[in-house]
Formats: C-alpha cells, sequence, structure tokens
C-alpha cells in the first residue's frame, strides 16, 4: 500500500510498498478515509523531533473500522471512526480523572506495526494516518455518525481539539470575558470558535499574514491585529483599555482577560502578558523547541494574579469531547467543514505542504 514517509536525509516521500500487521489484543485497523496535513508532521519530517526513520507519518485522521483485535468492545468493522492519538493506558490515576492528556504511556509510544519493501518502520504520534490503513489501540478509535463527512472529522483529530480544546476543556472562559488568539493558523481558527461558543465579547485575533483576517473573521473574531506591529500591546490595549484615554492602570491594568499563544515565541509569549487585565492568563498551545526559553517580571504575577497555563493537546478527553465537538457540529454552532481550504490525493502531499506554507488555506486534507 501506499504511505507517506519520513526516510531521513530525504524528508517526506510518498511511497509504495508498505504494509501494516494485523491488529493484536485491544487493538483495531482502520481504513484511512481522510488525514489532514499538520505542521507537526512537517516538523518531524524535518527530523527535528529526533523520530527513527523510515518513519510512516499523519496524526490527524478518520475512517472506516477494518479489523478489530480480541477484547475490543467500543467499535467493530464498519464502524466511522477518528483517530485519536492519545494511546492512553484507560487505568492511571490521570486516565481515571478524565485527564488522559497527563497519561505518562501517551508520552512516545514508538513502535513498527509497518513494514516498507519487507523492512521494519516506525509509526508516528500513535496514528500514522499518511496511509491507506494503520492499527491504533482501541481507546484511541472515536465513533462517530455516519454522516459526518471524513475529510472534516479528521480535523478533529488534532487541530480542532488542540485549539477548541484549550478554550473548553481547559479553561474556564466565562460569558462577555475578553480574549486574544495569537496565531491564527488551523489550531488558532479553532481557538477563535470555541471562544465564540463560549460567548466572549471580544475576540482579537492576531497573526503576521493579512491573508487570514477574512479566515479569523469567518470563524468569529471581532478584530484582527497585524502581529509585525511594534506596538501589538498597545493596539490591543487600546481595543479594551483601563478606563477611556488611559491604556494602563496600576500594575498594568487594562487589557484582555486571556491570550491564547499558539506561535509560543519568547517574544508573543512576553507581549501576551503584557496585554493582560489583572487575573489574566496567558494560555500556552504552541509547542516550540525544548531548550526555548521566556522571561517575566514576578511582580507581573504576585500583584494582580496573572497567571500562564501549560496546555497538552487541548486537555480534552477523546470519547468525551470529541463526541461532544462533533454533535456541536451538526447542530450548526461549530464549523468544520469551512476548515477544509483544499483536499488533495495522496500524491499531493507536498503541494499540500507548499499550500499551508503559503498562508493560503487554514487546513489541507489528504483524501484516499
Amino acid at each position: 500500500m501506499k504511505g507517506i514517509v519520513y526516510t531521513g536525509d530525504k524528508g517526506a516521500e510518498v511511497v509504495d510498498g508498505l504494509e501494516v500487521r494485523d491488529a493484536g489484543p485491544g487493538e483495531v485497523v482502520v481504513k484511512v478515509m481522510a488525514a489532514g496535513v499538520c505542521h507537526s508532521d512537517i516538523t518531524a519530517a524535518s527530523g527535528a523531533f529526533g523520530w527513527p526513520a523510515p518513519a510512516v507519518l499523519g496524526h490527524e485522521g478518520a475512517g472506516i473500522v477494518d479489523q478489530v483485535g480480541t477484547g475490543v468492545t467500543n467499535v467493530e468493522v464498519g464502524d466511522h471512526v477518528i483517530i485519536s492519538t492519545l494511546a492512553a493506558c484507560g487505568m492511571c490515576q490521570a486516565c481515571g480523572a478524565g485527564k488522559p492528556t497527563r497519561c505518562r504511556k501517551t508520552l512516545g509510544n514508538m513502535a513498527q506495526p509497518f513494514t516498507l519493501d519487507g523492512e521494519a518502520c516506525w509509526n508516528f504520534a500513535a496514528a500514522s494516518v499518511f496511509t491507506e490503513r494503520t492499527v491504533i489501540k482501541a481507546i484511541q478509535a472515536v465513533k462517530i455518525p455516519k454522516d459526518v463527512p471524513f475529510t472534516s472529522a479528521c480535523l478533529v483529530g488534532c487541530g480542532v481539539m488542540t485549539g477548541a480544546g484549550a478554550v473548553m476543556y481547559r479553561t474556564n472562559v466565562e460569558v462577555g470575558q475578553t480574549a486574544v488568539v495569537y496565531g491564527c493558523g488551523g489550531v488558532g481558527l479553532n481557538a477563535i470558535q470555541a471562544l465564540r461558543v463560549r460567548r466572549a465579547s471580544r475576540i482579537i485575533a492576531i497573526d503576521v499574514d493579512p491573508q487570514k483576517e477574512e479566515l479569523a473573521k469567518q470563524f468569529g473574531a471581532t478584530d484582527f491585529l497585524d502581529g509585525r506591529a511594534d506596538d501589538i500591546v498597545e493596539q490591543v490595549r487600546t481595543l479594551e483599555p483601563y478606563e477611556e484615554g488611559e491604556l494602563s492602570g496600576p500594575f498594568g491594568a487594562g487589557g484582555v482577560d486571556w491570550v491564547f499563544d499558539v506561535v509560543a515565541r519568547p517574544e508573543v509569549t512576553f507581549n501576551a502578558l503584557k496585554m493582560l487585565d489583572w487575573g489574566g492568563n496567558v494560555v500556552i498551545i504552541g509547542t516550540p523547541g525544548g531548550d526555548a526559553k521566556f522571561e517575566l517580571p514576578y511582580q507581573d504575577f504576585t500583584q494582580n494574579e496573572r497567571g500562564v497555563i501549560g496546555v497538552r493537546a487541548g486537555s480534552y478527553s477523546p470519547h468525551v469531547h470529541m463526541p461532544q465537538i462533533v454533535e456541536l457540529y451538526r447542530r450548526g454552532e461549530f464549523m468544520l467543514d469551512e476548515l477544509v481550504t483544499n483536499t488533495y490525493p495522496l500524491e499531493g502531499f507536498h503541494d499540500a505542504v507548499h499550500d499551508m506554507e503559503s498562508g493560503g488555506v487554514a487546513r489541507g486534507v489528504l483524501t484516499f
């Protein structure tokens, strides 16, 4: 079968000659129908994660259950499913508390369920959806209604849950509060629309690409600012000042209640803190390199109860929260179809990457 494989020095290539093993106990084989192209796959293909090669890429997918292993009870052959990357154990304290993103067993999950031309081939992110069939833990397969298009459903596996989950499942955004979303790619757009669902009164989108303004406002942004501006903090505070005619009050009072930092660069995170009102929080969604650091002054926390919150994968619980998002979509309250800017055959992977890096798409989707 065909697939997109990280080959090491050559990056990512479309190859033939892949095979996947049968489902073992507690596992399912999924026939992949659609897969979103995410920046994390491109980062892996660059070698930045140190992932071993060869490895089948892709972690944002949806498809049809093709085979079930012994002991599987949550899905059966023919079911339509979203594939979650959270290969949780289901038994630890974190899983028992409904917090599988904190399950230690969800880290790494390197295995070799594939062969390429007869040689062992690694998975990626416990998913490997850039191929025609993949094998996952049953706990990763989330059943969905058959009227949900695969091209839309696949995005729930990563971009949707990472952005929307940061708003809906990691924080307690209240009706009428104000927020900034720093970065308006696929993840940022989902943070924006989750803020709309939560009835935030002002949603300020920031991006360095002016093409993102139309998309950001389509998904619910009330304002759009150019992230390249030197006075970006002042622009935010002009929209949400301390009081009329005064941008900042004592210890920086004024600004927004929340900043969702999808970019996660030191200068962005620093600016994000400076945009906060008393009691506000920066929520770091982006994942920079392992040695990246930022510096913040103590008094910006201790005198006014500001905070910085980390979030992994939207802090979601697959079998609770993915169906919630899908149901909101089916009721017309959450936009999934609109996230799919273009679809591509597997052989069009490099076109999808080019379009993503040019900034012209919300999400490109591979179809099988």
